[in-house]
C-alpha cells in the first residue's frame, strides 16, 4: 500500500501531478496561485507556479514585468537600478534621471563619458566650447570673462592689448613708452634692431633708435663743433638758426669765446661772433 502525498490545503492526492513545495508545505499549482502566489509590483497580479519570479528587496515581478520603467527594457538579464519611488530602472534611464545635466546642451552626463569639470560644473567634452570660436578646448588652457569661457587664443585676440608696434596681443610682459604698449622684443632700434629696454634710447618721427643709431643716421651735426645733436646729458639745450643747428654751448662769438645763446650776434660765413668782435673785423 502506498503512503498518501495529499496538498497541504486541498487534500489531492499529489502522486503524478505537478506540486510546488512552499515553506516545507507541498502544495499543488492551484492552491499555490490561489493562496501562496506573490503579487508582482508592476501588474499586481499573482506571479503563478508556473511563471518565472523575479525578486529584489522583498518585492516580486514576472519576468516579462521585470522592465525599465522609462524605456521599458527588460532587465531580467541586465544590470539595473533600484530607485528611492519603487521604479526599476537600467543603467542608462537611471543616469539619466539622476546624473549631472551638461551646462552647454542639458543633456545628463552619463557615467563614463568624456566630460570637463569646471566650478562644480560638468559638460560633456564636446560641449565645453570657446565662445568665440566654437571649438571645442578639450585639454587646451582657457580663460573666462564673466560667466563667458574663452580659449587662449581668442581670448588674447578679443581683450589683450595689443602692440603698438605690430599689433599683435600682448599675453605676457611687455613695456610701455608714451602710453603705448609693446612687446619687449618689438621694442627695438629701428636702425639697429637692438633691444631698447633697460637701455638709453630716444624717437624721432614715431620710431625709437639707440643712442649710437640716433647719432648716426637722425641727430642733426652742431655747424660748431660738428657732433651730433643728440639731446642727451650737457647737449640738451640747441640753438636753431637759418637751417643751422649748434649746441648751446657751442654758439660763442669765434673771436672772444663768449656765449652768445640769447644774445645778440653777427654770422660771417661759417662763423659767429658777438657785435663787439664783428666790428672789428
Amino acid at each position: 500500500m502506498t503512503d498518501r502525498f495529499d496538498c497541504y490545503y486541498c487534500r489531492d492526492n499529489l502522486h503524478g501531478k505537478k506540486y510546488v513545495k512552499k515553506d516545507d508545505k507541498h502544495v499543488c499549482t492551484k492552491c499555490f496561485d490561489k493562496l501562496c502566489a506573490n503579487t508582482c509590483a508592476e501588474c499586481r497580479r499573482p506571479i503563478g507556479a508556473d511563471s518565472k519570479e523575479l525578486h529584489h528587496k522583498n518585492r516580486y515581478w514576472h519576468e516579462d514585468c521585470f522592465r525599465c520603467a522609462k524605456c521599458y527594457k527588460p532587465l531580467a538579464s541586465e544590470p539595473f537600478a533600484a530607485r528611492d519611488d519603487g521604479k526599476i530602472m537600467c543603467g542608462k534611464c537611471s543616469s539619466r534621471e539622476d546624473g549631472n545635466r551638461c551646462q552647454g546642451c542639458y543633456k545628463v552626463v552619463l557615467p563614463g563619458a568624456k566630460n570637463v569639470e569646471y566650478k562644480n560644473k560638468m559638460w560633456h567634452e564636446e560641449c565645453f566650447t570657446c565662445f568665440e570660436c566654437k571649438q571645442p578646448i578639450r585639454t587646451q588652457s582657457f580663460l573666462t570673462k564673466g560667466d563667458d569661457i574663452y580659449c587662449a587664443p581668442c581670448h588674447d585676440k578679443k581683450f589683450a592689448k595689443k602692440c603698438f608696434c605690430c599689433k599683435q596681443p600682448i599675453t605676457s610682459g611687455g613695456i610701455s613708452y608714451q602710453d603705448q604698449p609693446w612687446h619687449s622684443e618689438c621694442f627695438v632700434c629701428h636702425t639697429c634692431r637692438k633691444a631698447l629696454a633697460g637701455a638709453r634710447f630716444t624717437s624721432h618721427e614715431d620710431k625709437v633708435y639707440c643712442v649710437d643709431c640716433y647719432k648716426t643716421d637722425v641727430a642733426k651735426k652742431c655747424h660748431g663743433c660738428k657732433n651730433p645733436i643728440t639731446g642727451f646729458g650737457h647737449g640738451t639745450n640747441v640753438v636753431n638758426y637759418e637751417g643751422y643747428s649748434w649746441h648751446e654751448y657751442c654758439f660763442n662769438c669765434k673771436k672772444c669765446s663768449l656765449s652768445l645763446a640769447n644774445k645778440r650776434f653777427v654770422i660771417n660765413g661759417d662763423h659767429i661772433y658777438c657785435p663787439d668782435c664783428a666790428k672789428k673785423l
